[in-house]
């Protein structure tokens, strides 16, 4: 339809505001087909002998990659009144980097004229000529060659040393479009962010980093140097974006985000409004969900959530809203046995695939929750159910394009049938019983009916359980062990006695987050007890060891105990949740024998030392914590720029810290917004930001000043033809904030 495009120089003007822009028309010989700013191309002019001159192109770099591939070559040409000669460099294929060290030789005299009176050429002949360079990418397409960008250097740049050596920034062609009138296509209105970030080696940053990576140990947390990011930027968001990714590189995500939380809990006066707000907790662990959790996501939600979006199955469920041919009746059905029950089943049962970092968070929020609110039993599950179910599976089926599930927005009619979902999930996962209480709209609360049943709220609180219990954390914290699963099995003595078959006997298995025990019926007291800290692993057993099907071993110090499971699923439930409640353990094995040991030696290897090390790598059972590609200097850098942003708000919380320490009364309005709960600590902290961001400015300064003064035009950090670049230096220069 058409394009908008904003130079760079220009982002600047437009920074945070909402604006229309005419659509401009788009033509693919008038494009440049890459980033704009990453694009340029080295020259290098020559005379020879004052009648011929050679062009060499240099390389290329940070070319576009088109229909993904960048085979790129360039068209030369000197250009006059009466001439245009075009020669082509080789086609170098795969690379938008690449080298091409080709020569061309053109004449600028003209040949019939030629005497040695002539020898000199006369300037008025090479003020006329040019040279141009166009960049192609060559493709096998009957649509022809891809048009990249190009530059014009006149051969009066050449001077009295006839050389000229320089990078030069791509331009589109000229006149390349057809004539459209701009009216006819209409406008878009935009709201631009541009971040810019220059990041220094990470030395420069080892004070202002200490300083929030301390903010989990820091008393009250209010004080922390990251928790006072969150109090004087404008949007919670701003500060939560940067200091998660920091806090997730170094690892101390859950101790930061444990202290913030219980903190807010500690000032939650209704149980029924725990998390509610967009505060800094509440941002920052959604923005952990979406790092950690998007993996989960994926195997979770996505294969049922692309078959809602290619069925397109009539889900409609109000009746003001329902079609002539559409039955209220089946509809609700198809809805509810087709997709409401089978995405209740995928996210209850996937709790052994949740991420180690998101059950970490999730148990120090119940926890803070229970000791809080002790008379309310049912807030340690809405604690945990307000970030899983409301805060990230809800909004992903609601908007899977926006956690990657989907590649586009779905069409108006999948939309709606996901909304529904969403909406009946959220409410499942929120524990409701009164289901006016939670739909305005009649229709969804009579649909309500279907599930407002005891197993649905049983399989969310199990679910809860499981997620929230960490390996990380002192279990005895919790008052009462949290029951995670049960079960007949039949279990093999460990060793005591040495008759066959009769060593099998038919057991009552209870894991809470505390043990796994197990009983001679349910209900009796304990044959045997395994503290969670000692399992060292769990894995199948094979089949041969003593010809019984599906079945496991938990793996301790002394011995392992053998376990079979009634069918193959059952056994793979028990594994998957035995590895994740113990898979945080800090003596875990990494090889186990994965047959037994009888008659003096393992099946597997043939050792004879029933201690002897295992001989097979074992499988971990679960993914590991996700590792990010982050980088913490930049990150880091980013808050730098927060700080540096709303130093005004700074110096304010300084005076409010002031105000608190000296007048016992009323507080003043333009202080109220802060949450300052230790004046003096936070005063203390506030000198400590403020003097690592000052040094950090000075050295941004002098950066800067310098980068200006050495810098040259033509250079590749200052490509000709790069107006983004003066313009930029020309705002550093007027400015003390360094990153736009």
């Amino acid at each position: 339809v058409g394009k908008v495009a904003v130079k760079k120089e220009d982002l600047q003007k437009y920074l945070g505001k909402d604006t229309w822009f005419q659509i401009q028309p788009v033509s693919a010989d008038s494009e440049v087909q890459d980033n704009v700013h990453s694009s340029w191309i080295s020259v290098l002019i020559h005379s020879y002998l004052l009648i011929m001159c050679f062009y060499r192109v240099l390389e290329c770099q940070g070319l576009p990659i088109v229909n993904g591939q960048c085979d790129p070559y360039a068209a030369v040409s000197l250009l006059g009144p009466s001439r245009s000669d075009a020669k082509k460099t080789k086609v170098k294929r795969k690379t938008n980097n690449p080298q091409f060290e080709e020569v061309f030789y053109f004449e600028v005299t003209r040949p019939l004229s030629y005497t040695r009176r002539q020898f000199d050429v006369e300037e008025e002949d090479v003020d006329k000529l040019a040279l141009r360079v166009d960049l192609w990418n060559a493709s096998n397409l009957k649509f022809g060659d891809e048009f990249l960008g190009g530059v014009r250097v006149p051969l009066r740049v050449l001077g009295q040393f006839g050389v000229h050596d320089a990078w030069y920034f791509l331009q589109p062609r000229e006149n390349g479009g057809k004539s459209v009138k701009v009216e006819e296509l209409g406008s878009l209105r935009l709201n631009i962010v541009y971040t810019e970030d220059h990041v220094f080696p990470s030395e420069h940053y080892t004070p202002l980093r200490d300083l929030l990576l301390y903010s989990a140990n820091v008393e009250p947390v209010s004080a922390s140097t990251a928790n006072i990011l969150g109090e004087v930027c404008r949007e919670k968001q701003e500060a939560a974006i940067p200091l998660v990714r920091l806090f997730l590189h170094y690892g101390k995500i859950v101790p930061f985000i444990s202290a913030i939380a219980h903190a807010e809990v500690n000032r939650t006066q209704d149980p029924n409004t725990i998390f509610r707000g967009n505060s800094l907790t509440s941002k920052c662990i959604d923005e952990t969900m979406k790092l950690a959790g998007m993996h989960y996501l994926q195997v979770t939600l996505k294969p049922i959530i692309d078959e809602i979006c290619t069925e397109h199955k009539s889900c409609e469920i109000d009746p003001v809203k329902l079609k002539e041919s559409e039955n209220l009746d089946t509809n609700r059905m198809c809805i509810r046995d087709r997709y409401v029950d089978r995405i209740f089943n995928v996210i209850t049962t996937s709790g052994v695939r949740c991420p180690t970092v998101m059950c970490d968070i999730f148990f120090s929020l119940r926890e803070s929750a229970a000791t809080r609110f002790q008379v309310d039993q049912d807030v340690r599950y809405t604690a945990v159910s307000s970030f899983i179910f409301l805060r990230f599976f809800a909004p992903a089926i609601l908007s899977p394009n926006l956690f990657h599930l989907r590649p586009h927005h779905p069409d108006p009619a999948t939309s709606r049938t996901l909304t529904l979902i969403s909406k009946t999930i959220q409410t499942l996962g929120s524990l409701a019983k009164s289901k006016s209480a939670n739909f305005k709209e009649s229709y969804m609360a009579a649909f309500y009916d279907y599930f407002n049943e005891q197993k649905y709220a049983d399989a969310v609180k199990n679910f809860l359980d499981l997620i929230s219990t960490s390996g990380k954390w002192d279990q005895k914290s919790i008052e009462t062990p949290i029951m995670l699963k049960e079960g007949f099995m039949i279990k093999r003595a460990q060793g005591r006695n040495r008759f066959g078959m009769k060593n099998f006997k038919k057991r009552w298995f209870r894991l809470t987050n505390h043990e796994f025990t197990y009983h001679k019926t349910k209900g009796e007291g304990a044959l045997c007890s395994i503290p969670i800290e000692n399992i060292l692993a769990v894995e199948r057993l094979e089949e041969e060891s003593f010809k019984m099907k599906n079945m496991f071993q938990v793996i301790q110090p002394e011995r392992a105990l053998y376990i079979q499971a009634n069918n193959c699923v059952e056994a793979r439930d028990w594994i998957d949740i035995l590895t994740k409640v113990s898979q945080c353990n800090r003596k875990r094995l990494s090889t186990y024998h994965p047959s037994a040991y009888l008659n003096g030696h393992w099946l597997c290897c043939k050792f004879s030392a029933d201690t002897a090390p295992g001989c097979t790598p074992c499988t971990g059972g679960l993914p590991a914590n996700i590792q990010l590609d982050v980088d913490g200097d930049r990150e880091t850098q980013r808050i730098y720029s927060l700080y540096i942003t709303y130093r005004t708000k700074l110096i304010k919380m300084q005076e409010a810290c002031g105000s608190k320490s000296v007048y016992d009364g009323p507080e003043q309005e333009e202080y109220s917004t802060f949450v300052i709960d230790d004046p003096q600590e936070t005063y203390k902290t506030l000198k400590q930001i403020v003097s690592a961001v000052d040094t950090l400015e000075k050295q941004h300064t002098k950066y800067k000043r310098d980068k200006f003064m050495n810098t040259k035009i033509g250079s590749q950090e200052n490509p000709i033809g790069d107006k983004s670049f003066q313009c930029y230096i020309r705002q550093q220069s007027e400015s003390s904030t360094y990153s736009i």
